[in-house]
């Protein structure tokens, strides 16, 4: 089964703003019924693959917005997942995608382990971000899929360049099955880091990129 990474920016507090329980502004309510199209897309597209969660993800969508994510049930962590997706969809910059694994978690598990060999830190290896469990920032407990996607995670944007040059300066020498996917995921950081600094002089806000796993 093949997975799709996709990332984009975000203001992580006006993302995380829709789902926990409070007031909402009118332009705010706008965005949130894009978002309730999209979950019901979501849904759709389960129902037509006769897939059953005992949740629906308009359902989980609404618990959100109301601060709460108690359902009970199996899959109910797949719901409430899919419906912040359908928020993050809605807010930020365009989506990029990053790429299509096969098993993304064994994958940059192992990347992860040739990186922190040559001397790169724990906490910019792939995994801390791409599996840093965003829901894990709302103030509910959030249940986790079962299995395990789709994820979301996310890293400061304000980290990127320097998880890209910690990658670069180790790119001579990772091992060539890697080399392709670091060089990628230098470019990507790098290119988020130098629209943030630019976009900083206009207002702008962004300042976290979303990370997630689908399939």
């Amino acid at each position: 089964m093949s997975h799709v990474i996709s990332m984009k920016t975000v203001d992580l507090d006006r993302t995380l703003s829709y789902v926990r329980g409070g007031e909402l502004t009118d332009r705010q309510e706008q965005v949130l019924d894009t978002a309730r199209e999209r979950a019901r897309a979501a849904q759709h597209s389960l129902d037509h693959q006769g897939v059953d969660r005992g949740l629906s993800v308009p359902e989980a969508l609404e618990h959100l917005v109301s601060g709460r994510a108690d359902a009970t049930g199996d899959c109910a962590g797949n719901a409430y997942y899919a419906a912040l997706l359908a928020v993050i969809e809605c807010t930020g910059s365009d989506a990029v995608d990053v790429g299509v694994y096969s098993k993304p978690s064994t994958f940059f598990g192992l990347m992860g382990d040739e990186l922190r060999s040559l001397g790169v830190p724990s906490d910019m290896l792939p995994h801390k971000f791409l599996y840093a469990d965003l829901p894990g920032l709302l103030p509910y407990r959030v249940p986790t899929p079962m299995d395990g996607y789709p994820a979301i995670g996310h890293l400061p944007l304000d980290r990127a360049k320097a998880v890209a040059d910690a990658y670069t300066a180790v790119l001579p020498r990772l091992g060539d099955e890697f080399t392709y996917d670091t060089e990628h995921l230098v470019d990507l950081l790098t290119v988020e880091h130098e629209e943030w600094q630019a976009s900083q002089k206009y207002g702008h806000t962004a300042d976290t990129i979303v990370f997630w796993i689908q399939g």
